[in-house]
């Protein structure tokens, strides 16, 4: 059973910086897509950044040029790092993965999921 273990996260305030951290050993050598969705109280699960192993990377509009994401293939990782919070990204951050997959397009519905974690940001 795959597993995707995340950690990181926590509450910050606005303007700092956070970081997630997930990791799918298993998947490790593996060509793979993995990323973060996000999802606030009231609110759909939104996809805020993924990347597949050859680097191609998509980012939601919202995050762009504040949010970086990256993976090393070799571990099966993805790391979120989130700078220049807005309490608007207040949500609960849930990893996600596929083997292979086009998690660079504007589609991406992988089939593996993390149990989620808090960020919050406060004004």
């Amino acid at each position: 059973q795959v597993q995707l273990v995340e950690s990181g996260g926590g509450s910050v305030q606005a303007g700092g910086s956070l970081r997630l951290h997930c990791a799918a050993s298993m998947f490790a050598h593996k060509t793979l897509c993995m990323g973060w969705f996000r999802q606030a109280p009231g609110k759909e699960r939104e996809r805020v950044a993924s990347v597949h192993s050859n680097g191609s990377t998509f980012y939601a509009d919202s995050v762009l040029g504040r949010f970086y994401v990256s993976q090393d293939n070799t571990k099966g990782t993805v790391t979120l790092r989130m700078n220049s919070l807005k309490p608007e990204d207040t949500a609960v951050y849930i990893c996600a993965a596929e083997l292979g997959g086009t998690c660079y397009t504007g589609s991406w519905h992988p089939p593996l999921w993390g149990h989620g974690i808090q960020v919050t940001v406060s004004s």
